[in-house]
């Protein structure tokens, strides 16, 4: 009698492999060896899998938490949002959520649930990223002919390698057939693309663009300078030693038409180009288009704060 009690009890309440306890035989549950968090780039595919177990003849729907809105059921969509559709197939106990292509405000918490009495969920949450391209050496360089350029560019915040990353000179696809010396190094695992133009020239100046897959583009305005004067500025953001500083006695800060303005400052001033570059002490920076050696006298300089 005893061993016929045990026997019908272990047919009652089997033991589940995927739930991680007990679960009474034949009811659904949910996989939780499922990941239940997902991140997505703006404009690419987001998937949410939620796996359940046991389901039979009952549906599985994805609702969207923050205002409980049903987006599907089973494989029908019930949002006129497009963007939203359920993937299953047949046999398979994994229901899947697509948000296509996703926005920033998609990101938030998704429920699985399953039509059981009392109905059964589990949640998911979407982040939605975005995903930026940098190029390491700012927003414009400069560089003395017969030098290389060097370019590194970092698709950030992607959450999964580019699959591609091109290099684009004014609107065209940088052309390695055109020149010699031209080299791309990609790294899938860094998401990081290095542009080397060996030698470079004063027809190499230009606007350069790194636009990886699944990430916002990046630019660089290049100037390749001849002569000695600005030859060895590699960067709008560092000095040279090389170069003759002019140094600039200007004085006090005055207001005007909401700009800050500085006069008899003691600062270093660096000739490139016909510009003067201002470096007061890390705080504030500002460029002088076309000032000429002759007008240097009660110069006004307009700071710009860079931090």
């Amino acid at each position: 009698m005893w061993a016929a009690e045990f026997i019908c009890i272990f047919i009652l309440f089997g033991v589940t492999s995927g739930g991680g306890g007990w679960e009474p035989l034949g009811q659904p549950y949910f996989d939780n060896s499922t990941k239940r968090e997902a991140t997505a780039a703006v404009g690419q595919p987001a998937y949410l899998h939620c796996r359940v177990r046991n389901l039979a003849d009952r549906a599985v729907s994805w609702i969207r938490k923050r205002d409980l809105h049903i987006l599907t059921v089973g494989v029908h969509t019930y949002s006129s949002d497009a963007r939203f559709a359920a993937l299953h197939a047949d046999g398979s106990d994994e229901w899947t959520l697509r948000v296509s292509p996703a926005q920033p405000r998609d990101s938030g918490v998704y429920e699985c649930q399953v039509s059981t009495e009392p109905k059964i969920s589990l949640s998911f949450r979407l982040t939605v990223v975005v995903s930026k391209a940098e190029i390491l050496s700012g927003p414009e360089l400069f560089v003395r002919a017969g030098s290389d350029i060097n370019l590194t560019c970092v698709a950030k915040h992607a959450p999964d390698p580019p699959s591609f990353i091109y290099w684009y000179r004014g609107e065209q696809v940088v052309n390695y057939a055109q020149r010699g010396g031209i080299s791309v190094e990609t790294e899938q695992r860094t998401r990081t693309s290095r542009l080397l133009i060996a030698r470079a020239a004063p027809h190499d100046s230009g606007n350069y663009t790194c636009a990886p897959s699944s990430s916002e583009s990046a630019s660089v305005i290049v100037h390749v300078l001849s002569g000695e004067r600005p030859a060895a500025m590699q960067s709008s953001s560092s000095l040279s030693s090389h170069i003759n500083p002019l140094l600039l006695i200007l004085s006090i800060p005055t207001l005007l038409d909401n700009h800050i303005f500085y006069k008899n400052v003691p600062d270093i001033f660096h000739l490139a180009n016909n510009s003067f570059f201002f470096f007061a002490k890390g705080y504030f920076t500002t460029n002088v288009e076309a000032a000429q050696l002759d007008n240097i006298t009660g110069l006004v300089c307009r700071l710009e704060r860079n931090f």
